[in-house]
């Protein structure tokens, strides 16, 4: 079983934030590989599935970006799912705008929702981190996420949606280095 989460926040003002680009892929995984309607369960928007020969669960944490660990710890639980089985994606400051990196395990880098899930689950999960650019002027990081991408941004990041949905057969197989490189060649 693997379970892939998408961080974001819940509100509908949120809805084209650059943090909330876990939630957008997390939507594009259940329509391409149409897995089941999703249902409040656990503290998220849960979905349910085969991808392949796998079984998958992909939510949506209800819970806001600072508190994303709560969910997951609940679901994981439930259906006893090994953390190295979570997929999480998230923004990333440090990732440049429309590149993706993929790693297992390590730090938070100052990100909330990794933090949260670290504190719920600890640090042996993979995580698919899509870079949301940097902020031009000078603003705070905490307001820059929250901002919106721009026309412009969405039709790029749209390219980049389809590329990761493409390769999700690699990344459940765990397969991360050639998953970013076929993700960030295309």
């Amino acid at each position: 079983m693997i379970l892939l989460v998408g961080l974001g926040n819940p509100t509908p003002d949120s809805n084209d934030n650059r943090h909330n680009i876990g939630f957008k892929i997390i939507d594009a995984i259940n329509q391409k590989f149409g897995l089941s309607k999703q249902k409040p369960k656990f503290k998220g928007l849960l979905t349910t599935g085969n991808i392949g020969n796998k079984k998958v669960y992909a939510i949506k944490p209800l819970t806001f970006m600072n508190n994303s660990g709560i969910c997951i710890r609940e679901l994981i639980e439930y259906f006893k799912i090994e953390a190295e089985d979570v997929i999480v994606f998230h923004d990333d400051l440090d990732v440049d705008f429309s590149k993706i990196k993929a790693k297992f395990g390590g730090s938070s880098a100052g990100h909330n929702g990794i933090e949260s899930i670290d504190k719920f689950i600890g640090k042996d999960y993979s995580r698919v981190r899509i870079g949301i650019g940097k902020p031009e002027k000078k603003i705070e990081v905490s307001d820059f996420v929250l901002t919106n991408f721009s026309e412009e941004e969405k039709i790029e990041l749209q390219k980049v949606i389809k590329n990761i949905i493409d390769s999700i057969p690699v990344l459940i197989d765990k397969k991360l280095d050639l998953f970013s490189s076929t993700v960030n060649n295309k």
